[in-house]
């Protein structure tokens, strides 16, 4: 009898956990959950194609009805929309940085980083060269960039993580090859100089080189220079420089918001399903390099061989980087003054 009634205890604390696991993830008035992905420019494709498999398989294993709503912009704006009072569950925004700028204002959690695996990444990428059909200025190494005779596309640091990446590839291009900080210093004052348009997010400068048809190489997410190529019809082509950046855009849950909308079981939920295998193929398919290994060696024909150095390869972490290269009146203001400055007297 006690044996019983110990295993009947059991059940009844299964279900009712059962039953409060389920409520957590239903709205309180039985509504459709709705969640908001606040990320960065060029992953509309990427996050449309998540969110629909998402969906499906949310309702499967919990009858629910969920609709998630995407918001895309330069990461460094979107970070800030999000302080301000954009209503994110959730951040898929390009930099460490820019994510770690809502824990300081309370929005998330200390050491949120840990809250997922590999370091709540999903995915990694990189920055690569776009250009025009044949190469015809032969652009093969960030060096080639600092040639007058070269127009460079890319996006404006301050507000877009391309911007900051492509940056910090063209320095660590220079650094992290036995290169002089004041090498390195010259290339990217040159590079931009030779930057006739700063856009504000990584698809405004898509736009400005493939289809203004500005410039001769455009600086890019690995991803979006393949989704650029493709839409080209043969009019562009991507070049690996033998080394660039290892991008990594980490994820995270809004806890501020999902705490008082009532979305944190469903929001994590959504994070979590970025690790499955069914999710990491399709980061795989939209040219994201998964973190699955298994995925990733099976998708190994969609990323060429390039070394990667990862930021810390230039300053001891992200809010160095920030202080030393792009706050205002930092080294990139006043590399892009000067080079302002002097593109105007050459003229």
């Amino acid at each position: 009898m006690h044996r019983r009634l110990i295993a009947f205890v059991g059940s009844l604390v299964l279900i009712l956990s059962s039953v409060w696991l389920f409520a957590k993830l239903s709205a309180s008035d039985g509504s459709q959950i709705e969640l908001l992905n606040v990320s960065y420019d060029p992953t509309r494709e990427l996050w449309r194609d998540i969110n629909k498999e998402f969906i499906a398989h949310f309702q499967k294993q919990t009858g629910q009805v969920v609709s998630i709503k995407q918001s895309h912009g330069g990461s460094g704006s979107q970070a800030r929309a999000v302080i301000d009072g954009l209503g994110a569950d959730v951040v898929t925004l390009a930099l460490w940085g820019d994510t770690d700028a809502l824990r300081r204002k309370g929005l998330i959690r200390e050491n949120w980083e840990e809250t997922f695996p590999n370091r709540s990444l999903p995915y990694t990428s990189t920055i690569v060269f776009v250009v025009r059909k044949g190469n015809p200025k032969n652009i093969r190494d960030w060096s080639d960039l600092a040639r007058p005779d070269v127009v460079v596309v890319t996006p404006n640091p301050k507000t877009s993580g391309n911007g900051k990446l492509s940056f910090l590839a063209a320095w660590g291009s220079v650094t992290t090859r036995g290169g002089t900080e004041e090498e390195a210093q010259r290339l990217v004052q040159q590079l931009y100089k030779n930057t006739p348009v700063l856009d504000t997010g990584a698809r405004g400068a898509t736009s400005t080189f493939a289809q203004k048809g500005i410039g001769d190489v455009h600086l890019t997410w690995e991803n979006e220079a393949n989704l650029e190529v493709a839409e080209a019809g043969g009019a562009l082509e991507i070049i690996y420089p033998p080394v660039s950046i290892q991008a990594e855009p980490h994820v995270a849950l809004v806890d501020q918001n999902v705490a008082r909308r009532g979305t944190e079981a469903t929001a994590r939920a959504y994070l979590e399903f970025l690790y499955t295998p069914e999710a990491q193929e399709i980061i795989a398919k939209h040219f994201y390099r998964p973190s699955n290994p298994e995925v990733f060696a099976k998708n190994s024909d969609r990323f060429p061989t390039i070394e990667l150095f990862p930021p810390t390869a230039i300053a001891p972490d992200w809010d160095a980087l920030q202080e030393r290269f792009f706050k205002e009146g930092a080294l990139f203001d006043s590399l892009y003054a000067g080079g302002a400055a002097s593109s105007a007297n050459n003229r």
